[in-house]
């Protein structure tokens, strides 16, 4: 029996797409909730590809809506521990993910040492590298060396990781790595670029349907 806590993890997600389709797992960043633009306008497009998005609001979230206050994230390892209780509650084979600290935390737990079997893989939505303006503050350990299947869409100017920064790492060289030219940390790109948001949100979109599709 799943716990309070997880029930009410449970109650508040959101699913697009069909039962029996492979089946993502998508956490939101650190101030915004499931049904933020980006969250909302990525799940409804990765389905559109044949996957089952499931987003869902970790606890400190959950309770920002209930009282109104807001609260800062948890610590990375009540987040990792809420994020395993409900993979194991919602116990179908997965792959896990998130936009920003979401994908962190998802990152963390898929390549860590308790890894719930139900993961396959993991994906990461703008990886949040270094604190902006903090490039030698490093959030890499976990991906020096996977051991799950992962990829991370990223912008080449992303405040928290540019391109050129993220390619002297020293990363896993099985880590996937999908750049979205002149896009920042929503991969958004500027308008004098020449590429658009919306071409790089489905590009990003098809991106992750394919490696879910792989990875299940």
């Amino acid at each position: 029996m799943a716990s309070e806590q997880t029930q009410e993890m449970l109650d508040c997600t959101i699913i697009n797409g069909k039962e029996g389709l492979p089946t993502l797992i998508l956490a939101h960043g650190a101030g915004a909730d499931l049904s933020s633009e980006f969250m909302t306008d990525m799940a409804g497009r990765i389905a559109t590809h044949g996957v089952r998005v499931v987003r869902f609001n970790f606890p400190y979230m959950i309770k920002r809506a209930q009282d109104g206050k807001k609260r800062p994230p948890d610590r990375a390892p009540k987040l990792i521990d809420a994020y395993s209780d409900l993979i194991e509650a919602l116990n179908t084979p997965c792959v896990i993910g998130g936009k920003s600290m979401g994908g962190r935390i998802a990152s963390m737990l898929a390549n860590g040492s308790d890894v719930p079997a139900q993961v396959q893989g993991c994906i990461a939505l703008g990886y949040p590298f270094h604190p902006p303006g903090k490039p030698d503050n490093l959030r890499t350990e976990h991906l020096l060396r996977l051991t799950t299947p992962t990829l991370i869409a990223q912008g080449t100017r992303d405040a928290m990781g540019t391109k050129e920064e993220v390619l002297g790492c020293g990363l896993d060289k099985t880590l996937e790595l999908v750049w979205l030219e002149d896009g920042n940390h929503d991969l958004k790109p500027r308008k004098a670029s020449g590429f658009t948001h919306d071409a790089h949100l489905e590009a990003t979109a098809k991106h992750v349907a394919d490696f879910v599709k792989r990875c299940l």
